[in-house]
């Protein structure tokens, strides 16, 4: 196959798939994550539900792919925050505030639907399953690890619990900003959960 066509059959792929994510998100924003179907989808595009299956078999495929892209998105974000602090404690406070930032303005965008997840537990289990954790979802995981590690070894951070434990209970401390009114009280949930990692008085190392 000649290589134009070839790049321009991927070109009309990637296009396609891209609409279909732009259309999950403003469906899952103004209507949250139950509402969205295939139809909504096709009708939303303007692709014909016969072409949206071709590219995913179904509205779960489709809502995996678009959260995969929304953590893809805020880990490109991190990371850059990241790189810009000095310190292995400045790093991981940066990081650490960003993310809780994060989890707030998806609050903010999602509007009187508050966070769509909120509203939909059993898709939200199934974008959180084992089975279904994207690939986005771990190297985020492991951003906040090895930044806990980091942070670790110099001393500003715990050295009796994992680095991964630590991840894993930072990630989740901080999923509490979607509930909280203020960037004040984004920036004190980021406090108290950066206190529960500072090495304990007299630990031993």
């Amino acid at each position: 196959m000649p290589k134009l066509w070839t790049e321009t059959i991927d070109a009309h792929r990637h296009a396609v798939r891209e609409a279909t994510l732009d259309a999950t998100a403003a469906l899952v924003a103004e209507q949250g994550l139950r509402a969205v179907t295939m139809s909504k989808i096709a009708e939303r595009t303007g692709i014909g539900r016969a072409t949206l299956y071709k590219y995913f078999p179904d509205v779960e495929a489709v809502l995996l792919a678009w959260h995969e892209r929304q953590i893809a998105g805020h880990l490109a974000q991190l990371a850059e925050i990241r790189d810009r602090a000095a310190t292995p404690g400045q790093r991981l406070d940066a990081v650490l505030e960003a993310y809780a930032h994060i989890h707030r303005q998806r609050l903010q965008h999602h509007g009187t639907h508050q966070h769509a997840e909120s509203h939909d537990p059993d898709i939200a289990a199934a974008l959180h399953r084992d089975e279904h954790l994207v690939p986005a979802e771990k190297r985020l995981h492991e951003l906040v690890r090895d930044l806990v590690a980091e942070a670790a070894e110099a001393g500003d951070v715990r050295g009796d619990v994992s680095p991964d434990e630590l991840a894993t209970y930072c990630l989740h401390a901080l999923n509490a900003a979607r509930s909280l009114a203020s960037q004040a009280a984004v920036r004190r949930l980021v406090t108290v959960t950066l206190s529960g990692l500072r090495p304990r008085p007299n630990a031993c190392r």
